[in-house]
């Protein structure tokens, strides 16, 4: 059954009138994300059409109106799962979410919608993925730090700026031959990425799921391949690009890239082209700690800040903790290194869709 906008509307006792999106509103949603200082790209109406269409969840994506205007958006989507459970989140495969507005009133007219709408569902929990905190009496996932830095405006300030050790992996990748090229398509990036987690014994999303963020963000989604002196592709990320930022997402690469010191390259051939298109932030985004990846980032110069992911728990005692780092998941990640690739990438979407 199709809702109008008004049937979608529940006024508060604060002034505010709570709207579901829809489509012919997608464009003032933007237009406030972009103005909003505290939103992100993963704010972007765009996400809820990636998460109805490719991962078939529901989208419940709200909006705060006062006197006409919007004042706040918060990116909802229902996770319903028999093996990880049933839950709200802002927002699933998105590291940065929960409410962005004008203010502190709006914020939480919005929070209070979302926390009755995910009680309604019978969801275990709610969760919002925020980047500064909101809730301190909440449970908290202390595990992710995201990694942010601003560029200068020289190339070759940014360089000198890069710690000595990771520079010399840079000038390694450069003297080995190693070029860069933006690809017009999702092939190539996939055909890393897929290897990439592959061998880390995890599932890979879809390509589909990688061709649809391409057709819905456009230039706002772009892909970089490094190929070593051959021609021949070793090392990719796909990176999205939000006002005056550019958060690298999703990154893959071959073996061999590690002795080139292809994924070093990788990153400053992007920060490289960042700066020179007027890119003022790099985000290097999300890691959990005490892994490679965080040292990795670390050993660039970005120094890592807290990501506040705040659960309202309903029908469970504690956070679930469905990732990598759960013990529990150990001998999984064993068998599914030793799959072939090919039977790996066709169920690895049904279960990464579920994760979120």
């Amino acid at each position: 059954m199709k809702h109008s906008a008004d049937d979608l509307a529940h006024p508060t006792n604060t002034g505010f009138v709570i709207r579901e999106l829809q489509p012919d509103a997608a464009g003032r949603w933007d237009d406030f994300v972009y103005r909003c200082p505290g939103a992100s790209f993963f704010h972007r109406a765009g996400w809820k059409e990636i998460i109805e269409q490719v991962f078939r969840h529901r989208a419940l994506f709200l909006y705060a109106e006062r006197d006409g205007e919007i004042c706040g958006v918060l990116p909802l989507a229902e996770v319903k799962s028999r093996l990880f459970g049933h839950s709200v989140v802002s927002l699933p495969f998105c590291v940065y979410g929960g409410a962005a507005a004008n203010d502190d009133a709006a914020a939480q007219a919005l929070e209070a919608a979302a926390d009755q709408r995910a009680r309604q569902l019978g969801a275990t929990y709610l969760e919002f993925r925020n980047c500064a905190s909101r809730h301190a009496d909440w449970p908290q996932q202390d595990l992710y730090v995201r990694f942010r830095k601003e560029l200068l405006p020289e190339v070759e300030a940014n360089l000198l700026a890069i710690p000595r050790k990771q520079r010399a992996m840079v000038r390694k990748g450069i003297k080995a031959g190693l070029s860069s090229v933006i690809d017009p398509t999702v092939a190539r990036f996939f055909d890393l990425y897929a290897d990439n987690v592959h061998r880390h014994g995890t599932p890979a999303l879809s390509k589909r799921y990688f061709e649809r963020l391409k057709a819905v963000f456009g230039e706002d989604c772009e892909v970089l391949t490094v190929l070593d002196a051959q021609g021949q592709p070793v090392s990719g990320v796909l990176s999205f690009y939000f006002r005056d930022e550019i958060l690298p997402y999703y990154a893959g690469d071959v073996p061999a890239a590690r002795d080139l010191a292809a994924n070093d390259f990788k990153y400053w051939e992007l920060m490289r082209r960042s700066c020179e298109r007027g890119v003022r932030v790099f985000d290097y985004g999300r890691s959990k700690r005490g892994t490679g990846s965080f040292d990795f980032k670390k050993n660039w110069g970005f120094e890592p800040e807290p990501l506040h992911y705040e659960f309202r728990l309903y029908r469970c005692d504690a956070i679930p903790q469905n990732n990598p780092s759960n013990p529990k998941y150990k001998l999984f990640i064993e068998i599914w290194r030793r799959m072939p690739r090919t039977m790996a990438n066709w169920l690895g979407p049904f279960i990464v869709r579920n994760l979120g």
